[in-house]
């Protein structure tokens, strides 16, 4: 840990913009610009200080990087960081020996939350929260997750049911244990049932326990998962998959808050808080009769909608990045980052299979990635750069056939403005809009 009187500091070889220092020195940290092209470049480490060095190997040449390579030698306990362009060869010798020397590598443009982060690590700090990780589990700070965070924080401390909705892999059971961990029943248990895989003749015993001699195999009592969650919260995954006689003792828990094992007729008195979550429809459910319209009712008090992937693309990339660093953390992987190409892939897919799918991709391509930065290739999302670069030559052809029509009608018209906008359809106003959208100068080309 640094004191108060010390400095904290970026050597920047190379050159940071504007923005890059401005939150920098938000953070707490002073940029200093070094020419790593001149010998004797040095770093000047005042004792107590904190001093992080930046290779900028966005627009490094061979003497910059020799003068990093030669300061790294010199000074061995100097922190390194590496930033790389999307151009940038890491198969050359000196690239590769400054990205081995280097504790983490950037691309970008940079992920500045990130690289704060990273430098108030290793200044011994606790890494300042990104935007709502105070709340367990959540990522992100895009509109959707930010109403998400409202709610959550809204429906914590107020012991009522929550219903839970939204596509699957959205991280329905994240949202249920972020309510249970910020909520006056945190320090109890919680548990987490999937509904749709508990057998159907083992319904009832799994969730609300059974006496010794109920059924054949019942040779001893059995405390089912609501006991055994007393005074804490049970999420119900998947709970339009319950089939009625569980739906019927679920209700009752609900509205009376007690339970009955299978086999005893004794009522147990239950303090537990329910939360549910569903990927179907439950209005069409009990529309139906698949579904007990009471129990819809007493489930649905508080409604939290989980959004699509697709719906907070602004958060894709540090998910992505959180994803690749908890991996890295428990297998030894050369991946530390995304390409460009590749985070541009990441932002324009779709994502049917939401943040699931995205934690499914990231690990994979974490796996078969040979170099430090994850490619298009290793995420197997080829089809989203093919796609893009075909819409964007549709567009080149759009552009061009409209320039030669417009060209075509003035030369037929002999240049009369009002006599084109009438061939086109359209306004005199639109004509002379096109001509300065193509560049066209009327009077060059009488």
């Amino acid at each position: 840990m640094t004191s108060d009187t010390s400095i904290r500091c970026v050597v920047w070889f190379g050159q940071p913009t504007s923005a890059e220092r401005a939150q920098l020195a938000q953070a707490g940290w002073h940029t200093r610009v070094a020419d790593a092209g001149t010998q004797g470049s040095g770093v000047g480490i005042r004792r107590g200080d904190m001093v992080v060095a930046m290779a900028d190997l966005r627009s490094a040449g061979n003497d910059a990087l020799l003068e990093m390579a030669r300061l790294m030698a010199e000074q061995p306990r100097l922190p390194w960081l590496a930033l790389l362009s999307a151009d940038t060869a890491v198969q050359t010798p000196d690239v590769e020996r400054v990205l081995r020397a280097s504790i983490d590598f950037f691309t970008a443009p940079i992920d500045m939350q990130r690289l704060i982060e990273t430098l108030a690590t290793l200044a011994g700090d606790t890494p300042p929260p990104v935007a709502y990780t105070d709340v367990p589990g959540i990522t992100g700070a895009s509109p959707a997750m930010m109403a998400v965070v409202a709610a959550l924080r809204k429906y914590a401390p107020v012991d009522l049911p929550v219903l839970i909705t939204g596509e699957t892999g959205t991280g329905k059971e994240v949202a249920a244990r972020a309510l249970h961990k910020l909520s006056p029943r945190r320090d109890h248990p919680f548990a987490a049932i999937n509904c749709g895989a508990l057998p159907a003749n083992l319904v009832q015993s799994e969730l609300f326990g059974h006496e010794r001699g109920s059924f054949t195999g019942a040779n001893a009592r059995r405390i089912g998962h609501f006991e055994a969650a007393a005074g804490g919260t049970v999420f119900l995954d998947e709970v339009g998959d319950l089939p009625p006689d569980a739906q019927i003792s679920l209700l009752r828990l609900l509205q009376e808050g007690t339970l009955e094992r299978v086999g005893s007729t004794q009522s147990i008195k239950l303090d537990v808080r329910v939360l549910a979550a569903t990927h179907v429809d439950l209005e069409k459910a009990v529309a139906q009769g698949r579904f007990r319209e009471d129990l819809y009712y007493r489930l649905n008090v508080l409604r939290l909608r989980m959004p699509a992937l697709r719906e907070r693309a602004e958060d894709v990339l540090q998910l992505a990045q959180l994803f690749l660093d908890a991996f890295r953390k428990q297998h030894d992987c050369h991946a530390r980052t995304f390409s460009a190409l590749a985070r541009k892939a990441l932002i324009d897919f779709s994502w049917p299979g939401n943040v699931r799918e995205l934690l499914n991709r990231v690990q994979r391509a974490a796996v078969v990635a040979e170099g430090a930065q994850i490619s298009v290739a290793d995420l197997d999302l080829q089809e989203v750069v093919n796609l893009r670069q075909a819409h964007s030559s549709l567009g080149l052809t759009r552009t061009s056939a409209e320039r030669d029509a417009v060209v075509a009608c003035l030369r037929e018209t002999r240049f009369n403005i009002s006599e084109c906008a009438r061939r086109l359809k359209v306004s005199r106003v639109t004509i002379y809009r096109l001509c300065k959208k193509h560049q066209l100068v009327l009077e060059d080309m009488h």
